[in-house]
């Protein structure tokens, strides 16, 4: 069963927070005084959840990655994917974390059905690393990779470039996938928060390519089935894979396969888009039917484009702990 949006997209990938709690606090993600964070009556249950993921996949979702904030801080996760990875008719489950707790966790998330993780990672170096998780300890990171590897997860790295902050560290990057078979994907940084003169930040996606081509030759790859929206090259002889993510310098929304469920239940068909649906009422009556039409006229008033360019935004502040960017 194909679901497609409005506009002929077709969308078969849900984002599935499960927490906007977070052990670091990433300048990118959340301002400095940090947020208010849902309390626990706000937060889905894990059954919840549940019948969400089980409906979306019965429309059309075959792809679902768990988000948070960090979702491995959240008690009894392990549980939550088995029954995640049972779904008949889900084809992947992934989950992104910040490494962390990964080191002891992750011979569970692999038995737990999960087949890849992406990691977020920004620096290599372990002062800027905390300057920009603003608590964070790299060591733990580093040792949770370690750990993913050992336990056969392919692994994709993501590094948000911030001009002056870690876009220096560019070919450091480019080295563990040269020497590793990681994939490595630079991310412009976007203005979520609305930093005041957040322009300065963003190093465009084309200005990465052309540092990089100055010292390596980039072979494209083709776009994997049920890919995100990076566009991915190798470069020959090495072991891992390159990708560029230009939310911001050149949107991908065409392209766009997904739709998004925060930890508080609200659907959205874009990350930078002000509307979305409050799913509980459709949880609390217990109607499954009432759920999946929540869901399909979130897919069917997806935006065709967000509205945000180097030159300005129209956005609300949000912390991406919160949505489950």
């Amino acid at each position: 069963m194909a679901l497609h949006d409005s506009i002929g997209r077709t969308i078969n990938y849900l984002r599935l927070s499960v927490t906007d709690r977070c052990n670091l606090r990433c300048r990118y993600c959340m301002p400095e005084d940090g947020i208010a964070k849902f309390t626990h009556g706000d937060i889905l249950s894990y059954e919840e959840l549940f019948r969400i993921a089980r409906v979306a996949v019965s429309i059309g979702i075959d792809k679902i990655r768990i988000t948070g904030g960090e979702p491995l801080v959240r008690k009894g996760i392990i549980p939550f994917l088995q029954q995640l990875a049972g779904i008949p008719g889900l084809e992947q489950l992934v989950l992104t974390t910040n490494g962390v707790l990964l080191e002891k966790m992750a011979p569970e998330l692999r038995s737990s059905g999960v087949q890849r993780l992406n990691i977020s990672l920004d620096s290599l170096n372990p002062e800027t690393f905390r300057q920009i998780s603003r608590c964070g300890d790299l060591k733990f990171v580093l040792a949770g990779i370690d750990a993913a590897k050992e336990c056969g997860f392919p692994i994709k790295l993501n590094m948000v470039v911030m001009r002056g902050i870690n876009d220096h560290e560019l070919m450091d990057f480019v080295n563990l996938a040269t020497t590793s078979a990681v994939t490595v994907r630079f991310i412009e940084y976007m203005p979520a928060i609305r930093e005041h003169n957040w322009q300065r930040l963003v190093v465009p996606g084309a200005e990465i390519l052309a540092r990089l081509e100055q010292r390596f030759t980039l072979i494209p790859l083709e776009q994997a089935a049920m890919a995100g929206p990076a566009r991915n090259f190798r470069i020959p002889g090495s072991h891992g894979s390159l990708g560029v993510i230009t939310p911001v310098s050149h949107h991908f929304c065409s392209e766009c396969n997904r739709i998004r469920v925060t930890a508080s239940g609200l659907a959205k068909g874009c990350l930078f888009a002000g509307d979305q649906m409050d799913l509980k009422s459709a949880l609390q009556s217990g109607s499954n039917q009432l759920l999946a039409s929540a869901l399909c006229a979130i897919v069917d008033t997806k935006p065709d484009r967000h509205h945000m360019c180097l030159e300005e935004c129209h956005h609300q502040a949000f912390s991406m702990s919160s949505i489950g960017g």
